[in-house]
């Protein structure tokens, strides 16, 4: 079994490679961010009858974080679930619509945030460094995100999603690139937006 501090650097490591903020991760296991700042900068020790939670949050199990291995005549049998890839979307249909998938991703289903997921490819750099040209982006469907949080969102006029940064601002909503080389997109009544769900994670193909 791992020691504390070994747990405590695992559980850094998943939430670093998901994108995964401490405010966000407090959230999920629903705890100030304060707390769990001083699990992960080691000045206070990680109570591990919270392990469940965080593991949940963090898409792994408890047993995965403790390094305990489960002998194979023991082992569970896990659902596998194929995740839709969406391609071109057409306005009015549903996302998950049977023309505009190009493929599936299958995963565990231990290891899947809840909801409606679908996985979009990312085009172009406008994301970089935080999402590379052509990852897979896991979207959970959902109608609104919070400020700063990333977002698949449909243009009116286009049939295309796109990923950016989500920021409100009075009556308008910014669509921020994390390059420096684009400019935001202010969407207005005149030019509207659908926010089709929020990024969870990312499989880079590079």
């Amino acid at each position: 079994m791992k020691s504390n501090a070994e747990i405590v650097e695992m559980m850094q490591q998943l939430a670093k490679q998901q994108h995964i903020s401490i405010s966000e991760l407090a959230r999920r296991v629903k705890m100030a961010k304060s707390a769990v700042s001083k699990y992960f900068n080691g000045s206070r020790s990680f109570p591990l009858n919270r392990l469940d939670s965080f593991a949940q949050a963090l898409g792994t199990t408890s047993e995965h974080l403790l390094g305990l291995e489960i002998p194979s005549n023991m082992t569970p049998i896990r659902g596998i679930v194929k995740i839709p890839i969406i391609g071109i979307i057409a306005c009015g249909d549903p996302i998950t619509a049977d023309e505009n998938i190009d493929g599936y991703i299958e995963e565990p289903k231990e290891t899947l945030p809840s909801g409606h997921l679908f996985y979009l490819r990312a085009k172009g750099d406008s994301m970089t460094p935080t999402i590379p040209n052509g990852a897979s982006v896991l979207i959970r469907q959902q109608p609104e995100v919070e400020d700063g949080e990333i977002a698949a969102v449909l243009m009116t006029n286009e049939n295309e999603a796109t990923l950016k940064r989500i920021k409100h601002t009075d009556d308008l909503i910014l669509l921020l690139p994390d390059n420096p080389k684009y400019d935001p997109i202010v969407s207005t009544p005149e030019n509207p937006i659908k926010i089709l769900g929020k990024a969870i994670r990312f499989v880079s193909e590079l």
